[in-house]
Formats: structure tokens, sequence, C-alpha cells
């Protein structure tokens, strides 16, 4: 690739554009071919969802800024970051599961009382009376 087609891509281009025009000259096409490397590597920039701004906060001289990202993460994981991702799956797993059994036993039980059943004479969890309630 000679050094004029180099100098024309975009990324080299945005880049020599923000420097001063006898520094952007300086480069040797080799040094352009490193530097379109290296900013042709940055592809974890591209995010589903990237939102970045500053906040202004009383009494505070400075501002703050914060960056909301979510993508696919293309790096691999140290053994400390999969030990956290295996328990965060374990966890949402056991608790979806939790709210699956609870549901599904709250379901029983309405079809229990809706056909009449009473498995304790005279005891009642109230859940029959509230979810009448709820359908009125």
């Amino acid at each position: 690739m000679d050094e004029q087609k180099i100098r024309q891509e975009v990324a080299i281009r945005k880049l020599l554009d923000r420097m001063p025009q006898h520094v952007a000259q300086s480069f040797t096409e080799e040094q352009l071919l490193h530097l379109k490397v290296a900013l042709g590597a940055r592809k974890w920039g591209r995010h589903k969802v990237d939102v970045r701004g500053t906040l202004k906060v009383p009494f505070i001289p400075q501002q703050l800024y914060y960056v909301f990202l979510i993508g696919r993460n293309y790096r691999s994981l140290s053994r400390r970051e999969k030990r956290i991702s295996a328990f965060m799956v374990t966890l949402i797993a056991s608790l979806w599961l939790c709210f699956c059994i609870l549901f599904g036993l709250l379901v029983l039980y309405l079809v229990k009382s809706a056909l009449g059943i009473n498995l304790f004479e005279g005891f009642s969890l109230g859940i029959w009376g509230w979810f009448k309630e709820l359908i009125k």
C-alpha cells in the first residue's frame, strides 16, 4: 500500500487532521501502517448501547461523567471474573427456580381453593379471599 492510499483512509485521515500540519506530514508509511493496526484493533469500542455524558452536581465544583455500555464482551475473562460470572449465573438460576416453584405453588393453591378442597379444617392462608377481591 503506498503512502497516499494510507493517508486517505478515514481513520488515519481523522487522526492526522487533529494534528498540526507539520507533525501530520512527518509520519512515514510504516508509522501510518502501525497506527492503522493500532486503531483497527479497537473493535471493543462498538457497543449496542453506548450512553455517555456529564453531570453537574450541586455543591461540587467539578463535573462528573458517566458511561453506560451494553454489548458483547470479547475479552477473555480472568479467573476471578469467571468465578463471579459463575456465581451470578447460579444465583440468577436459583432465584428463577425459586420464583417458578413459588408461582407454581400459588397456582396450585388457587386451583385447590377454587375447587373447594380444604386440607385443614378451619385454617386458611387468606390467599383465596385476597385473589377473589383482586379479580372483582
